[in-house]
């Protein structure tokens, strides 16, 4: 019998928060008989590293936590594919592959991510522009649909299921099993090159010299202005051929939630211009383990206590490249005048589309953001919408808690293709998030059946 316990449930930028209904299944059986007893609205969930609603079940709905099933189902070392089920995490992945020189080819910013939260944001990392994003190396998914059927879905049996799960934020059931690709590394470290960039022209100049590498990704200093405007500091790194002894994790935890004042715009001035210098003026190079490399908040447990019990909001958009440089300039001197910015501002290329209707990655530029919240930043974040419409970007829904339902529409040109699979898969709306909800993902199908 599976035990249902009320809760409250947030996402990791604890923005919004709701009462609902959570359950942790045990066993991959258990998700038949909860299905079959017909409850919902229902949400499968994983780690709730999503940072506003879209892993979050929907006021005085039902969540499905995942995160103990998380098995290593299969792994085939000749065609270098893995299946497992949807509470296995990029740690995990780390943990027992990195050794044998295997690795995700698409991997978030951090490793507690798990697989079916990756599956259901068709998550990417610092390699988007050349590995594309973790859709891409899907092969199947195994989907326990709202009829309780199981359906082994790939892309001859039905690509557009796959398309729509790809991406999906848990909308078309519940993922019980994924096999992916996996690809092979020379050892368990990357080169690492970092360097002091002035502005925002000489930023995506050096993005665009580092085309050719493996991983790019810029930390900008988004409250910087004038001159500084956009300064930050360029990351690239290759695969290193030897590996290095990794360091003891020395994990730290944030014990409580820092008072606002952590997070004013003075005392962000001065961090970020603290840590723009710590890189040398001429740059420098080192070797660091993959994990350190991809994932260097994962060491400090519970950061999102930083901002404080209120909590905060992330703001991530991609823009086209043409007419990105004017975007990206907009968004940050609205940012800039809100002073509203934390430390945590990230820059990156995308140089491909993503495989699902509603996948966020496309060629472009991404600004990643933190907002405190506080007064003023639900109109910031309406103000930033609006640039991104204008510049006929998408807002990343993995982070959003803002985003209006008219713009979300503008933003994903395939949402009426999505909306067909669910209509085929799920005409009662019987998967909901705080995020459809919110969007009106499900508005029309209801309408069709009860209008």
């Amino acid at each position: 019998m599976t035990a249902w316990k009320r809760m409250e449930v947030t996402g990791w930028g604890r923005v919004p928060r709701v009462l609902a209904e959570i359950a942790r299944p045990e066993r991959d059986a258990e998700l038949d008989r909860i299905v079959q007893a017909g409850t919902g609205p229902l949400l499968a969930m994983g780690a709730s590293r999503s940072y506003g609603d879209a892993g979050q079940p929907v006021p005085g709905g039902r969540g499905l936590l995942t995160t103990r099933l998380d098995r290593v189902l299969a792994f085939d070392p000749e065609a270098g594919t893995i299946t497992v089920e949807p509470g296995v995490t990029f740690a995990d992945l780390h943990r027992h592959f990195l050794p044998r020189g295997w690795l995700a080819p698409a991997i978030p910013g951090t490793a507690f991510a798990t697989i079916g939260g990756a599956l259901a944001n068709d998550v990417h990392g610092k390699n988007q522009a050349a590995a594309g994003s973790f859709g891409d190396h899907v092969r199947s998914v195994e989907l326990l649909t709202a009829d309780g059927q199981r359906r082994t879905v790939d892309r001859d049996s039905d690509p557009e299921l796959l398309r729509a799960t790809i991406g999906g934020l848990g909308l078309t059931g519940i993922v019980t099993r994924v096999t992916f690709a996996l690809q092979r590394v020379p050892s368990n470290a990357v080169t690492l090159t970092e360097r002091r960039i002035d502005g925002l022209d000489a930023f995506l100049a050096a993005f665009e010299a580092a085309r050719d590498a493996t991983y790019s990704v810029g930390w900008i200093d988004a409250l910087a202005s004038g001159r500084s405007l956009g300064r930050g500091i360029l990351e690239t790194a290759e695969h290193a051929a030897t590996s290095v002894a990794p360091v003891p994790p020395r994990q730290r935890t944030v014990p409580v939630d820092l008072p606002s004042f952590a997070m004013s715009a003075a005392s962000t001035r001065l961090f970020n211009a603290w840590w723009w210098r710590r890189i040398p003026a001429e740059g420098r190079t080192r070797s660091v383990t993959i994990p350190a490399f991809l994932h260097p908040l994962d060491g400090l447990r519970q950061w999102n206590r930083i901002y404080g019990r209120q909590g905060f909001r992330q703001f991530q958009c991609v823009v086209p490249f043409e007419g990105g440089e004017a975007s990206l300039r907009r968004l940050l001197e609205e940012i800039g005048r809100h002073g509203q910015a934390s430390f945590l501002a990230v820059l990156k290329a995308f140089g491909r589309q993503g495989t699902g209707h509603l996948s966020f990655c496309m060629p472009g530029w991404t600004l990643a953001i933190d907002l405190p919240e506080r007064k003023g930043v639900t109109e910031l974040l309406g103000a930033l919408e609006r640039i991104v419409l204008d510049a006929g970007g998408r807002i990343y829904l993995a982070k959003d808690s803002r985003l209006s339902a008219e713009g979300f529409a503008r933003m994903y040109p395939e949402l009426d293709r999505f909306r067909a699979v669910l209509g085929r898969v799920d005409p009662d709306g019987r998967w909901q998030s705080g995020l459809s909800r919110r969007l009106g993902i499900h508005a029309p199908l209801q309408e069709a059946i009860h209008g």
